[in-house]
């Protein structure tokens, strides 16, 4: 086989994405990235308006985008998004599990009904979106690449003041999944891979970072720095791409050098 280009490697033309929580934040970021390598996208999320919004930013950057809104923390929604998805596009080469909760509580005092909503949503609804997708396209196929959204909060404990108990389980369990299915998977060239990033100002992390302070956070990371609008492209397009065809079953730490800090 002669090798193919740089270029060739990371070229998304002719591959369709679905993203979850894809209307801002993180989601709206690997969207981007995909898009502009040539990939058509199909955003998802809870919220028409913010998918709207979306969709219409990635449109006026020349990206062939659609969306369907839908609550993957529903096992009834979570299917319909994949039915209606290969309906709509006629493929999904890349799936992203991003769609993403978080709850702060004390463990001691944390409601169980928190606990629940967050690992339907973070856990839950990667399983269930990620065996439609494979059941109904990529295993036939024999294809596909799967991204799941982790977070360096499932790599270590946090300091006591965060009180993330349920979200940090989850990502925690995001990375054992990740490994699991890409082991299971191999066999159908379909790879699975995880990324975990560290502090972004995303809405989700917004009011943390404003209580602990965006400086105090930043000095956690030997980089000095928090994550930007930029800093998750490269790896979703290389996990998304022919580029990284021989790579399944890890995850990358996208957070400044915070996890080496802490000892991941």
């Amino acid at each position: 086989m002669t090798a193919r280009s740089i270029q060739k490697l990371f070229d998304l033309s002719g591959k369709t994405a679905l993203i979850t929580g894809g209307s801002r934040g993180l989601g709206l970021q690997m969207a981007h990235a995909l898009g502009e390598a040539g990939a058509r996208i199909m955003l998802s999320s809870r919220k028409a308006d913010d998918l709207e919004q979306a969709a219409a930013e990635l449109q006026a950057a020349g990206i062939d985008t659609r969306w369907i809104a839908a609550d993957c923390s529903k096992e009834e929604d979570t299917r319909r998004l994949a039915t209606e998805t290969l309906e709509r596009m006629g493929a999904i080469d890349i799936l992203v599990n991003n769609a993403g909760a978080s709850w702060g509580a004390p463990a001691e005092d944390h409601p169980v009904e928190a606990w629940d909503k967050v690992m339907n949503l973070n856990v839950r609804g990667y399983f269930i979106l990620a065996q439609q997708v494979a059941r109904a396209y990529m295993i036939p196929k024999k294809a596909g690449r799967i991204i799941n959204i982790a977070s360096i909060a499932g790599l270590n404990g946090n300091p006591p003041e965060m009180q993330t108990i349920a979200y940090n389980t989850s990502k925690s369990a995001v990375i054992g999944f990740t490994h699991t299915l890409a082991a299971e998977w191999g066999k159908y060239n379909i790879n699975v891979n995880a990324i975990c990033p560290g502090f972004f100002m995303t809405k989700m992390a917004a009011g943390l970072i404003k209580s602990i302070g965006e400086e105090k956070m930043a000095s956690h990371a030997p980089l000095g720095r928090l994550g930007d609008d930029e800093d998750l492209k490269g790896v979703t397009l290389l996990y998304a791409s022919d580029a990284g065809k021989h790579i399944t079953g890890q995850w990358l730490a996208i957070d400044g050098g915070v996890s080496v800090v802490l000892g991941a």
